[in-house]
């Protein structure tokens, strides 16, 4: 939910467009357990202001992944709204986004959605998940009036599934840079590396992600043993299963002091997190975007991550394609963080380099594929039958 608001609030303020949103959920703006950080999670900063919304009743029946998030409530106002279109950020696996689905096809409302997958292959592997996903994934999104995609691997899949070019529109998955960036420029770093035993000389290796199996976080401490870096400190900044584990191994490669775990760092934390940061790595098996590298080029931290990370292609490449490694090739990893370790310059000009970047990837852009995907959905749905 945390990274909606800056598009929302942009939509908002185009002069073509009336923007009315409703929620399903208010998980992240309330107070809510996270089974991945193994916590609860309410995000600090305002996520419900700039903007108009609502809040669609969950009926929720049981536990299920499809019925978890039932909002009948969702028929009626699409029905009675008269829309133009509906962005729908739901997911196919659960009631709601079938119940608006049917609403839009009753009302002849265009209806928009997507998905931030960058490969068909499921997370866990699961052979039936696969054939299920090729045979029904190319009949789900002809069903869009158009596909909005936030990334340029997601806009391959879509067209290896047999969409046209012009069925899907790149709406770049952003943050609020402005906000990152003053945030950042806000940050006593020296203070924040000192409390983490870093001089200003330290390298200081950074992973933030929640302690997932396929976020790899051992990847980052056994490359990081391996490269045997002198003065250089490895921080975790997520809480997650695989604490413990880590916290073991740490001591079993005998690098205890040199290797901090934050725990949940929540939203109005980060920027000094990632500002205090030399680099941060990101060795995902599974990872169809990573808005962290996002943040972290906001803040002026480059970013190494493994050729399984969405934002790869986008984001890390035209900095340097050098920083992208073969997703659990621990010795590629490793040389990497030896060589940047000894060169402080170059660190310097990459973490420049990506604030560049992300200056052409920000809320501007994604509420301008926004609009423009509600365009060629309307006239689409609009068009005369033949």
């Amino acid at each position: 939910m945390q990274y909606l608001p800056p598009l929302l609030r942009g939509l908002t303020q185009h002069p073509q467009v009336h923007l009315s949103v409703a929620y399903c959920s208010l998980r992240g703006a309330q107070s809510a357990y996270d089974p991945g950080f193994t916590t609860d999670v309410q995000w600090d900063i305002p996520l419900l202001d700039g903007y108009s919304w609502q809040q669609v009743p969950n009926r929720a029946l049981g536990d299920s992944s499809f019925l978890h998030q039932f909002n009948p409530g969702l028929w009626s106002l699409i029905r009675k709204g008269q829309f133009d279109a509906v962005l729908c950020y739901l997911s196919y696996r659960c009631a709601s986004f079938w119940i608006a689905f049917s609403a839009c096809r009753f009302s002849r409302t265009a209806f928009l959605f997507g998905t931030d997958a960058s490969t068909i292959i499921p997370r866990d592997a699961g052979a039936w998940k696969l054939r299920f996903k090729t045979v029904f994934w190319p009949h789900l999104y002809s069903w869009a009036d158009q596909v909005f995609v936030p990334s340029s691997p997601t806009r391959d899949l879509m067209l290896s599934l047999g969409l046209p070019t012009e069925r899907i529109t790149l709406t770049p998955y952003s943050v609020d840079n402005s906000w990152w960036m003053a945030r950042s420029a806000a940050v006593d770093r020296d203070a924040i590396r000192a409390n983490w035993g870093a001089t200003p000389a330290t390298c200081v290796i950074l992973f933030c992600a929640k302690l997932q199996p396929w976020k790899r976080p051992a990847d980052v401490l056994r490359a990081f043993a391996q490269a045997r870096l002198s003065d250089a400190v490895l921080v975790y900044a997520g809480e997650g299963p695989l604490r413990s584990q880590l916290q073991e191994e740490v001591c079993r490669l005998a690098v205890s002091d040199r290797v901090r775990f934050l725990g949940f760092q929540n939203q109005s934390e980060l920027p000094g997190v990632y500002t205090a940061a030399d680099l941060m790595v990101l060795p995902s098996e599974y990872e169809p975007f990573a808005v962290v590298v996002n943040e972290a080029y906001c803040c002026g931290c480059p970013v190494i991550a493994s050729d399984r990370v969405g934002a790869a292609r986008d984001l890390i490449v035209p900095v340097d394609p050098a920083l992208v490694y073969p997703c659990g090739n621990l010795q590629s990893l490793s040389a990497i963080l030896v060589e940047l370790r000894g060169d402080p310059k170059r660190l310097r000009a990459l973490g420049a380099k990506g604030r560049e970047r992300i200056s052409t990837w920000s809320p501007k852009e994604t509420a301008a594929g926004t609009v423009e995907a509600i365009r060629a959905a309307v006239r689409r749905r609009r068009a005369p039958v033949n």
